[in-house]
């Protein structure tokens, strides 16, 4: 890879109001050490390319699996499929891996890629404005200051918590925590425990601490399709067998790939075949669940897929436990002891745990980052966001985001997902080196056209079609989140570079500016 602008690491020395400051500098500046993080370093380093810099806010690795800790979490796509195809593991002790496996495998790709020298953990991206004179990122951190030519958001949409918009939650003397801040010093045993929410998060942490609290209330506003699960261990034979025969694990890596995809059929071609699927939920929860009163509480009013469909086995026998009630309603309100239903009847508890979810579209990150003319990014989005393949905004040169608007799926690995960013953010560093531009920019009839596109899919689908309220949708009522189609069609488009759908640009006027040279998109 050919170097044009290159300040690798340097350190410039600034003064203001008689203060010194050190701002460094870096030519790719990466915000977030999840599997999209190590992904693009893994990338950028099979290129030769070095000069690059993941942050990271937390104290280790891993993003959403290194912030997730609650009792039984685990991935809800096979586990074969919910890893890097390039890294194979073949000691996944289950066929859906549990949180601290992933971590850990996420640990070790690092190492594997020699990507630990890359990563600063500890360190807060607190906003970052692009300098159209100087052609760079100016971007702020809980640690200093720094200028990069490319900046990239791997922070990835379940990130940050989101609380239900209810009244009295600063009131409350007792314990409050959300699933994803969960907090292990906190005793749990024999209290009276609110758990607000039944996602997907919640549907695997309820059957693990019912047994030791006193009392368990399960807040449902809606609920959740639930299907069997699968979920089976890994015997010590068949990962001997994936070790010395590699192939084997492909094969199985394919064959789950396969049974997913299958699934687009219903989710965004022919949502009546939904149905088919609803008839194995139907008959899982009556086998389940024998009382009709609690049946018809736990029967969904929408088609199954409209909202993400949950795996599980343990969901509907935990809450039939004597110490468990299922409060089929919204919460109202909470006091200094107590959590108030949405028809006022009240309940004393000594722990409440949200199980509500991230700010999925009203993405967190977009409101620290502002483009060409000073305009925030969730200003730009109007509350509606979107991008070119999840990943680039028009007014927002040399900036990539991985797992953006409409690139998530309801029904396979994200995973197969940011790999494929992960080659066409790589691409697009390497035609802004290659031409020896100073700037890249998506073109916005190739965004708009795209998103268009997209649209017009969406509205075929379940997620339109199948009557419910859902995460996906952003403030102005648009699914925002996900990709409606075949995934390896994505992958596609996204690895296959076309140089029209950017402009590159040589300075701050000159912004149609082509690449000189061919860009190899293996």
């Amino acid at each position: 890879m050919t170097r044009a602008n290159t300040r690798a690491n340097s350190v410039k020395t600034t003064h203001a109001a008689g203060a010194t400051s050190l701002i460094q500098h870096i030519q790719v500046l990466v915000i977030g050490s999840g599997f999209s993080g190590i992904a693009l370093g893994r990338a950028l380093k099979k290129s030769r390319f070095t000069d690059f810099l993941i942050l990271e806010r937390a104290s280790e690795v891993g993003g959403v699996w290194q912030s997730n800790t609650y009792p039984g979490c685990r991935c809800d796509v096979p586990s074969h499929l919910y890893s890097f195809s390039f890294a194979p593991n073949p000691d996944w002790s289950s066929t859906y891996s549990p949180q601290p496996e992933i971590q850990a495998y996420l640990g070790r790709c690092l190492d594997r890629f020699g990507l630990r020298p890359h990563v600063r953990t500890g360190v807060e991206v607190q906003q970052a404005r692009w300098d159209d004179e100087d052609q760079l990122w100016h971007v702020t951190t809980s640690t200093g200051q720094w200028t990069a030519q490319v900046l990239v958001s791997a922070v990835g949409p379940l990130t940050e918590p989101k609380l239900p918009d209810v009244s009295g939650i600063d009131r409350f003397r007792g314990k409050v925590m959300h699933s994803a801040r969960w907090d292990h010093a906190h005793d749990l045993n024999d209290e009276r425990v609110a758990s607000i929410g039944t996602g997907a998060s919640a549907i695997q942490y309820v059957p693990e601490i019912a047994d030791h609290v006193g009392r368990l209330y399960v807040f449902q506003r809606s609920a959740p399709w639930i299907t069997p699960h699968d979920k089976r261990a890994i015997t010590e034979a068949e990962r001997a067998r994936f070790r010395a025969r590699p192939r084997r694990q492909r094969a199985e890596r394919a064959k789950a790939y396969l049974a997913k995809e299958l699934l687009v059929l219903g989710f965004a071609k022919r949502p009546r075949l939904m149905h088919v699927l609803e008839r194995v939920a139907r008959r899982h929860l009556a086998h389940q669940v024998e009382d009709p009163s609690l049946r018809r509480a736990l029967t969904p009013d929408f088609t199954l897929g409209c909202k993400r469909v949950v795996p599980s086995n343990a969901w509907y026998p935990a809450l039939q436990k004597p110490n468990v009630e299922l409060v089929p309603q919204a919460l109202g309100e909470i006091r200094e002891h107590s959590v108030i239903d949405a028809e006022g009847v009240e309940r004393e508890v000594d722990t409440i745990i949200f199980g509500t979810g991230f700010h999925v579209t009203d993405i967190p990150f977009a409101a620290k980052v502002r483009g060409r003319d000073g305009e925030l990014l969730s200003t730009a989005w109007a509350g509606s966001p979107r991008a070119y393949l999840g990943v680039s905004v028009p007014g927002f040169p040399n900036f990539f985001m991985f797992l953006g608007p409409n690139s998530g799926l309801g029904h396979s690995s994200m995973v197969y997902m940011i790999e494929a960013q992960a080659e066409h953010v790589k691409n697009a560093i390497r035609a802004l080196e290659v031409s020896g531009s100073t700037s890249i920019e998506v073109d916005r009839q190739t965004h708009d056209a795209y998103n268009t596109d997209l649209d017009r899919k969406l509205a075929k689908s379940v997620w339109e079609l199948g009557g419910c309220r859902t995460f996906y949708r952003d403030a102005n009522g648009r699914n925002a989140t996900i990709y409606p189609d075949w995934t390896f069609r994505f992958r596609r488009q996204a690895v296959r570079w076309k140089p029209e759908a950017y402009h590159l640009a040589a300075g701050p006027h000159t912004i149609d500016r082509q690449p000189t040279a061919t860009v190899d998109a293996s």
